[in-house]
């Protein structure tokens, strides 16, 4: 009865507060984000608002023509090809690095990470620059009356263009610059907030939190010195003198954090940030004839899923045979998803396949275990569906996003570099075997759906809130446009001693000048 009182309020609350359709101006990021910002379009869609999407003549992804959504296609300058080589190439260097010591392999993975943050900064650059450049592009964009522009600013390129068209703006977000995005809006203490790539968790010895500050210190050095500079040029041209890309960045009126506290640990925020982790997971569809008799044919043994995401086709080919080595001796089948030359190991339990529907096969009964590179949204999807995850991570945030699910008793992490078919065996039976693997799970699971709205409605809402009332400046924190030394009360705490040491050295003075007039009397009288 209460739930469907609830499902009552939630249906009366979308009638009461939508809104007619909005013009929405998207620039999105490619690959994976792409794949999340395509479900909130969809839905906005839904609702009658007109979408126009902002796209690389280069895109993997973004399809240029279809129904959901208009585009405006930019061609950029030359610049470096990010492809699936390109990928590769980052993972064969990652994999060299985990073999090193841990001093060499910080030393490459800084230069590693500094190459990775110019190629595709300078990419966004090119893109931006190609539109503020185009005198007529920019007239039409201002003609169009959009209402807000949503953009994933992992690079800043959409957030320049609301700047510059002077739009409402707002955030499907997890990562920006060169860290987690709560960096730029709320605080973050490093003392229990980890930082991006430094894999720990909220729980710090001293050794641990004087490492997390020292990763806080490279994270700003990152952003100071080797992001920003990269706008300075654009920004002089394009936008009045003191323009400055951090207040421009922190200036979002709605952040849709791609996150939840079931999987993220507890920190400060803020009373623009929404949570809308998982927003994504749907309820599992029917599956196509064949797959769904795949997934019958395994008995009670079930099925095993794996998939490495939207970039990685296939991992180097001794790994590749280890793990189809490993896979070919469980009862379980396998369904994995794979690009390339069939491993020659692979056993005659495992199914190959281009692409399938992540979703819907996590969400099957017959599913097991999910073997995967730990991206943010095969994560969500298996806490979702309550499946516990093998996990080999490979590139970026991966490494943080297993170790939080580890750390809840939802995931078993292998190091891929050094992998072989009997320690890869060996995991996987444990996270099949082990009941610890899935009751942790599945309680994950029953924690994150247990919400008033879904965090699509939630998402839904709050743009379409931005529509209505022109913006949430109202929700913006002041300290966003405090100087640095301002917002840590550094100004007041040296105003305080400065006061303190004056009041000090004036009260010693008058001491020493009260001791010696009573010396000078002391001796007249003598």
């Amino acid at each position: 009865m209460k739930s469907k009182q609830l499902s009552s309020l939630t249906g009366l609350l979308f009638v009461i507060c939508c809104c007619h359709g909005g013009n929405i101006l998207v620039w999105p990021e490619d690959c994976s984000h792409w794949v999340n910002m395509k479900v909130i379009l969809r839905n906005l869609h839904s609702h009658s608002h007109s979408l126009t999407v902002v796209r690389s003549s280069k895109s993997w992804y973004i399809q240029e023509n279809t129904s959901l959504y208009s585009t405006i296609t930019v061609d950029p300058m030359e610049t470096e090809d990010v492809g699936s080589d390109y990928f590769m190439t980052l993972i064969e260097r990652a994999l060299e690095l985990q073999r090193m010591s841990p001093f060499f392999r910080f030393l490459g993975q800084q230069k590693d990470i500094a190459n990775v943050l110019k190629v595709f900064h300078n990419g966004a650059l090119q893109m931006i620059s190609a539109v503020l450049d185009d005198v007529g592009l920019v007239k039409r964009l201002r003609e169009a009356k959009f209402d807000l522009v949503l953009t994933d600013p992992a690079f800043p390129a959409g957030v320049l263009l609301a700047k510059f068209l002077q739009l409402p703006m707002v955030y499907n977000v997890r990562w920006l610059n060169a860290g987690d995005a709560h960096m730029q809006i709320a605080p973050s203490p490093p003392s229990y907030v980890p930082l991006y790539n430094s894999l720990l968790h909220d729980q710090m010895n001293f050794l641990q939190r004087t490492e997390n500050f020292l990763w806080y210190l490279i994270s700003v050095f990152k952003e100071r010195c080797i992001i920003v500079p990269i706008y300075s040029e654009l920004l002089e041209r394009h936008f009045p003198p003191g323009a400055d890309l951090l207040s421009m960045q922190q200036s979002a009126d709605i952040w849709l954090m791609r996150m939840d506290f079931v999987f993220e640990f507890p920190r400060p925020s803020m009373p623009n940030v929404v949570y809308i982790g998982g927003f994504q997971c749907q309820p599992p569809q029917a599956l196509p004839a064949e797959l769904e008799e795949f997934m019958q044919s395994s008995g009670e043994h079930g099925v095993v899923i794996m998939s490495l995401g939207t970039v990685v086709s296939a991992l180097p080919t001794a790994i590749t045979e280890a793990i189809a080595t490993a896979f070919a001796e469980i009862p379980q089948k396998v369904l994995w998803r794979y690009h390339g030359e069939r491993p020659s190991t692979l056993g005659n339990n495992t199914l190959l396949q281009e692409w399938f529907p992540q979703n819907d096969l996590l969400g099957h009964p017959k599913t097991r275990a999910f073997v995967t590179h730990g991206g943010t949204n095969g994560m969500y999807e298996a806490i979702y569906h309550g499946v516990p995850v093998l996990a080999l991570p490979l590139l970026f945030d991966q490494f943080d996003n297993v170790l939080r699910l580890q750390v809840r008793g939802a995931a078993r992490v292998l190091q891929v570099a050094t992998l072989t078919s009997q320690e890869f065996l060996e995991a996987l039976k444990d996270v099949l075997e082990n009941p610890l693997y899935r009751s942790s799970v599945r309680k994950l699971s029953e924690l994150h759906r247990d919400q008033p709205l879904t965090p699509l409605e939630r998402a839904t809402f709050w743009i379409e809130y931005v529509i209505r009332h022109k913006g949430a400046a109202h929700l913006r924190p002041e300290g966003n446009n405090l100087p640095w030394y301002s917002y840590h009360s550094l100004d007041v705490l040296a105003f305080l001693l400065t006061f303190i040491v004056i009041a000090l050295l004036t009260s010693v003075y008058v001491c020493k000048l009260l001791c010696c007039r009573k010396s000078i009397k002391k001796r007249k009288v003598e």
